[in-house]
């Protein structure tokens, strides 16, 4: 019987005189063209990536703009008295040190059938509109006050180098046991969300927010419509909580103080304050937590805070 012949094998030595074959990219010449476009993309990227990372520190400001915005959402079911406590409290503070004040009605913005609450949100946004040029905007919920004029946002709290003295690091985000941690290596300029938590978790009650492209990403991200419609028990808190610990993104531009630097809660306030979280003398805010639920009355329980605030004006001008 025959067979026929297959082709011969190849060995495993190559040819001593084969031409080996180059990767594609070496054996495309480039022109001068394509170096050009190389060096442009390179360049475009890191302009992007320095845009997003950066702050906008380096942004010209035109002269007269207001450093600082506060921001205070307003319930039209509040009573005319207690909004005229609220907004002078605001703006007496703000004209101090040369802020802007910014007081939107919750029904200023499409939230459905949305808790009220989350009005804040898109108001810090609004706000970002009304003044483009503005650098922090501190949002400060109705039932707190300022207590202490003599504090400004930019030296009492994100001044570079004391908010690296002041934020707490390497935390459970959500206490006690939450496995996402704030980071440890966080420099003060990069920061852009300063945040309290309390024995229970975050607060939005309190919240310093830096102008920028993230900023619009991170509040954009959060009153996403998903959120809104999902029912979380403590609505938009609990929707702040799940993006700032599933979103890397956010996770790395927070910042978490304690109570007492922008946060305190007067005692019976009906929230769980943290180690050092009760009001006492001096602190910068003073919040009532649920002092509109029951027999509770917003307006009587800040009356004795407007009394010590106005004696230490009238000190201050003698």
């Amino acid at each position: 019987m025959h067979f026929a012949y297959g082709q011969q094998r190849k060995g495993s030595q190559p040819s001593p005189y084969a031409i080996r074959s180059r990767p594609y990219w070496l054996r495309v010449r480039r022109g001068p063209g394509q170096l050009i476009a190389l060096i442009v993309g390179c360049v475009f990227t890191f302009w992007l990536v320095s845009r997003w990372t950066g702050s906008s520190s380096s942004e010209r400001i035109p002269p007269g703009t207001p450093p600082v915005v506060l921001v205070t959402t307003i319930d039209p079911d509040y009573k005319e008295s207690f909004v005229k406590i609220l907004t002078k409290n605001r703006k007496d503070y703000a004209a101090k040190h040369g802020y802007a004040t910014f007081f939107p009605s919750t029904q200023d913005y499409p939230l459905d059938e949305a808790p009220r609450s989350w009005a804040r949100v898109p108001a810090i946004r609004h706000a970002m509109t009304e003044f483009p040029h503005s650098t922090y905007f501190f949002h400060l919920d109705a039932h707190a006050l300022i207590a202490n004029y003599d504090l400004s946002v930019e030296e009492h709290i994100m001044n570079k180098d004391r908010l690296e003295k002041i934020m707490i690091v390497n935390i459970p985000v959500v206490p006690p046991d939450s496995v996402i941690k704030t980071f440890a290596h966080l420099k003060g300029d990069r920061i852009d969300l300063v945040l309290t938590q309390d024995k229970d978790g975050l607060s939005q009650n309190s919240m310093i927010i830096r102008r920028g492209e993230w900023a619009k990403y991170f509040l954009d991200a959060w009153f996403d419509p998903l959120y809104r419609s999902y029912n979380f028990q403590k609505a938009e808190g609990h929707a702040l909580e799940h993006i700032v610990q599933w979103h890397g993104t956010i996770l790395a531009k927070l910042a978490l103080v304690e109570q007492n630097i922008m946060n305190s809660y007067i005692k019976g306030s009906g929230k769980n304050a943290a180690k050092d979280g009760t009001y006492s003398n001096g602190h910068f805010i003073v919040n009532f937590g649920d002092c509109d639920k029951g027999s509770r009355s917003c307006e009587t329980e800040m009356d004795p805070f407007l009394e010590k605030v106005k004696k230490h004006r009238r000190s201050d001008d003698e």
